[in-house]
């Protein structure tokens, strides 16, 4: 089995400066010939309040002829507690109404794929602790399938124990939680997106990989991370095991969001801005 994952397109009708990307992106998915194509995330500019974004994107999704599974970014149904756009209620409506389920499973020969809302880890809730009892639930459910898993954000950014990193990974309390589970059961990936870096490396016996964005990459807005700034996807290929290839695609314009951040998200400057003046 083939899967295509695609992550960070930031599609928007009234910010359409990644826009650009997305008919290349959608071309070259079309050659692969993949069976199925998953989607891990900020798929929309500013979905968490605004309808338009999401139902824009949503439109484009459907110009595949492949398939498509999507999981909610930070910019789609919003981010933790004291946030700017803390995940509520109207938020999660809003996206299971347009775009489908946060989080879903979908059985594909002896393959369990399982994505989960990422954002919903750390909040303390009701909302995280249904998601974390229906994972257990598919997982013990699992029949002898190997699993993958589909994620916004990372388990981690520079090391498996590492502390709260903020805005960037799940939170250690969850995460461990995470852990676990992924010890009980045969989980063979977790892939993700969120951080606008590609790499892949391993947690035990699972294979990690975090998708390049199709949208942008980050210049001097934010430190170093592991892996490499390229605009991409990312091939799996499911059979006894995976494989997973980081794809540049030279087709894409690898945009700066330095260089826009103040028009497409003029929140995060003053956010920093104010920082900066404490």
């Amino acid at each position: 089995m083939k899967i295509i994952q695609i992550t960070d397109t930031h599609l928007s009708p009234s910010k359409p400066h990644f826009n650009g990307n997305w008919e290349p992106l959608a071309a070259w998915v079309r050659q692969t010939g993949a069976d199925l194509v998953i989607h891990t995330g900020d798929l929309t500019v500013d979905g968490a309040d605004q309808e338009d974004d999401i139902a824009f994107s949503m439109e484009l999704m459907r110009q595949l002829p492949m398939p498509v599974l999507i999981v909610p970014g930070n910019h789609d149904v919003g981010h933790l507690p004291g946030s700017d756009q803390p995940v509520d209620a109207d938020r999660l409506e809003r996206w299971r109404r347009l775009a489908g389920p946060d989080y879903w499973v979908s059985d594909h020969d002896n393959w369990r794929l399982i994505g989960l809302n990422s954002l919903l880890f750390g909040h303390g809730d009701a909302e995280e602790e249904t998601q974390f009892s229906w994972l257990e639930e598919v997982l013990a459910a699992r029949d002898g399938r190997r699993v993958a898993i589909f994620t916004h954000k990372p388990l981690f950014v520079d090391d498996a124990q590492e502390g709260d990193t903020g805005y960037w990974s799940i939170r250690p309390a969850p995460r461990q939680r995470l852990y676990d589970l992924l010890a009980a059961h045969d989980v063979a990936l977790f892939a993700t997106g969120h951080l606008h870096w590609a790499w892949k490396g391993a947690f035990e016996n699972t294979a990690l990989v975090w998708g390049p964005s199709s949208a942008f990459i980050i210049d001097k807005l934010e430190r170093e991370m592991p892996g490499e700034r390229v605009v991409g996807a990312v091939i799996h290929t499911l059979s006894e095991n995976v494989s997973s290839e980081i794809v540049p695609l030279p087709e894409l314009t690898p945009y700066f969001i330095d260089e826009v951040i103040h028009e497409v998200y003029p929140r995060t400057v003053t956010k920093q801005v104010s920082e900066a003046a404490q």
